[in-house]
């Protein structure tokens, strides 16, 4: 007995590309507040949000590549909710350490 080729047409690619954007985004993000902290002049508060900023950055980076990963399967698991609260948490960190960077 043959188990059942599912067809997942373009919805698994979208979500790989949704995800690839965000860690992009993310990146971009990570390594503009580098920048800051770098260009006025390397500050104790600085070198905090810098690093903090760059954990938040790992931490949403390995959330996605999970996920892009399970993508690849014929029938992709949901989201667990962890997953989806450690993703959140990672963008919004980033978020509030880029704006503690500026003020």
């Amino acid at each position: 007995m043959t188990a059942a080729v599912r067809d997942p047409g373009l919805q698994p690619e979208r979500t790989r590309l949704a995800w690839r954007r965000t860690t992009l985004s993310c990146t971009v993000v990570a390594l503009l507040a580098g920048k800051q902290a770098l260009h006025n002049g390397a500050t104790p508060a600085g070198f905090v949000a810098l690093s903090l900023s760059v954990l938040a950055w790992l931490g949403f980076l390995q959330v996605a590549h999970r996920r892009v990963r399970g993508m690849g399967t014929a029938r992709p698991r949901p989201l667990s909710p962890r997953g989806a609260l450690t993703a959140a948490v990672c963008t919004v960190a980033l978020a509030v350490f880029a704006a503690a960077m500026i003020f």
